[in-house]
């Protein structure tokens, strides 16, 4: 089950602690902060060389040396800061590069029951559009924050030896810069927060629309899917504005209050000169002290700003790294060749209320077909389920001979079972990517045992026909080829797999009489030696299995031969007679 995340976490901690997680590199980190001191230090020695300048200005007395130390000292800045700024970027991407292995790493080895609450597209943004924010203010804010704050202190502490009188009056622009900035950056967490879920509920209705392209073509429902897709987006457009207004308020507040503390120090120092107790060199070098100061001021309003919609990204990328992940990581590695699988007393419920298996028991020995059959919404696919170990049993338990099968790792379980079910599911890609999907040795996969298993799976013939064989792109979800076609590559990817155990989801449902002729000659051969599963509604392909399961609304009602049931059970008799006669 999956564990229940606090939905609040305040204060930064959680960021920080995510941030640190992800092992920062600390020799780039070192030296982008060394180099950001020494471009403070160098920027800094500017304004105290522009005093020298003005204070002894004269066409007689200018000084050539001065001129180009100063201009040694911009170029040297510029290189220096430009290094800085790279490696502190580089310390951002690398952060956010962690950060995206480790949520999808996560994702990838979550259990099925987080796929079935949540939109695919949902966590497809969490992946890219919430890491995308917190990659914006660590490559891009974070570092003009560090190198801002040294500034800042570095140019204080020179103003305040200058003149502490005047940097007094220019400190007192703080308290009242944070004072509006303080509500303004709370604000800005819950609209970005709001922001995001939206972004991530809009990308899972996109994703989901395209996806089943040809469902809304078909049913002409392109007028629904562009109302929720208009809905989608003025959504977004509302929670656009209201992070416009907050920056509407910020650059402007904090531009004023600069500016009116601009005002107030040429006023004061201009009488200071005036006065004869301030040099015009002392005053210019102090402006220039103040312009050092107001960039990284301004800069760090948007810090803020960005640092709070970090802060609510962070609590959804918290709340998927924290769920637990699909049971099974670890295990014993067995070969479960010539074991018999025994289902034991096996109940199970999505909830409470709704309990779906009960009490099902049966065993299927090496080489054995069983067959279940029963009306639709009985439990089969279920009990599929548990067999894959998608789901665990609420109550009873399964065994693979001696050993429960959740004492196996789950490499070494799924990759024992082969399962074809009706849906002929295919990822984009090649031909020979599907035929390999998840094989471990997959590079190593010659073309002749590729052709041998499309030969078992009566796919070579059709495969021949394409021009580029099987580096033929089967499109998003295999629409490129037909059922039967699909369902055989996926028949020939089980024969690459050599599986001990054959799960068959009414794997020829949806095919017309030809193609599922030619696909019930390949199950038939991929059977031959296995234990092997089967759900079918057509009863003519499982009339030879050596036991028939019938299942009612999750309980076994009767078990058997296809004679034995046909002779003791009223209803598999009926369905008997309307599809066998």
């Amino acid at each position: 089950m999956e564990k229940q995340v606090p939905k609040e976490k305040k204060g930064l901690k959680p960021f920080i602690s995510l941030i640190l997680s992800t092992k920062v590199p600390k020799l780039a980190l070192i030296f982008g902060l060394i180099g950001s001191i020494i471009t403070m230090i160098v920027g800094l020695s500017i304004p105290l060389l522009t005093r020298e300048l003005v204070d002894g200005f004269s066409v007689e007395a200018l000084s050539v040396t001065l001129i180009i130390v100063i201009f040694v000292v911009f170029i040297l800045q510029a290189v220096v800061d430009g290094l800085s700024t790279y490696l502190l970027a580089v310390v951002g991407q690398r952060i956010v590069a962690r950060l995206r292995e480790r949520m999808w790493f996560k994702l990838i080895r979550l259990p099925v029951s987080y796929f079935d609450k949540h939109a695919s597209g949902e966590s497809v943004s969490r992946v890219v559009n919430d890491t995308g924010i917190v990659k914006d203010l660590i490559t891009q804010h974070f570092p003009q924050f560090i190198t801002g704050i040294i500034t800042i202190i570095g140019a204080i502490i020179i103003l305040i030896i200058m003149d502490w009188k005047m940097t007094l009056l220019m400190l007192i622009a703080v308290p009242v810069t944070f004072a509006i900035m303080m509500p303004l950056g709370s604000r800005m967490s819950k609209v970005s927060k709001g922001m995001q879920d939206e972004t991530a509920t809009f990308t899972g209705t996109i994703q989901q629309t395209l996806s089943e392209a040809r469902l809304m073509k078909s049913s002409t429902a392109e007028k629904v899917e562009e109302k929720k897709g208009v809905a989608g987006i003025g959504n977004l457009y509302r929670y656009g504005l209201k992070e416009a207004k907050i920056f509407a308020l910020i650059g402007p507040s904090i531009y004023t209050i600069m500016m009116l503390v601009i005002v107030a120090i040429i006023g004061y120092g201009g009488i200071r000169v005036a006065e004869g107790t301030m040099s015009t060199g002392s005053l210019v070098a102090f402006l220039l002290y103040l312009f050092q100061i107001i960039y990284p001021i301004t800069s760090f309003a948007m810090f803020f700003t960005e640092l709070q919609k970090a802060k609510g990204a962070t609590e959804r990328i918290i709340e998927i790294l924290e769920i637990p992940e699909e049971p099974g990581q670890e295990g014993i590695d067995k070969d479960i060749a010539n074991e018999t699988v025994h289902v034991n007393n096996v109940s199970f419920a999505y909830n409470e209320e709704e309990s779906v298996l009960k009490n099902i028991t049966f065993d299927a020995r090496p080489g054995e077909m069983i067959a279940f059959a029963g009306p639709s919404g009985g439990g089969k696919t279920t009990l599929f389920s548990l067999l894959e170990r998608y789901h665990a049993p609420t109550a009873g338990e399964i065994r693979i001979g001696d050993t429960p099968i959740n004492a196996l790792s789950m490499v070494s379980w799924r990759s024992q079972i082969g399962y074809v079910s009706q849906e002929s599911a295919m990822m984009a890609g090649t031909i020979r990517d599907n035929l390999t999907y998840g094989l471990s040795n997959a590079e190593s996969v010659t073309d002749e045992q590729l052709w041998k298993v499309t030969e078992m799976a009566y796919a070579d013939t059709f495969i021949k026909t394409f021009a580029k064989g099987l580096d033929t792109e089967v499109g998003e979800r295999g629409v490129k080829l037909s059922g039967g076609q699909r369902q055989r590559i996926n028949i020939a990817r089980a024969f690459l797999r050599d599986p001990k155990i054959l799960m068959l989801d009414e794997a020829t449902a949806s095919l017309d009489s030809q193609s599922e002729h030619a696909v019930q000659g390949a199950l038939t051969r991929l059977m031959e030696g296995r234990t092997t599963f089967v759900i079918a509604h057509r009863l003519s392909t499982i009339v030879d299995a050596d036991k028939i399961i019938f299942i009612e609304n999750g309980e076994v009602t009767g078990s058997g031969t296809h004679q034995e049931l046909i002779e003791t059970h009223e209803l598999y008799r009926k369905f008997a007679e309307q599809q066998l006669t």
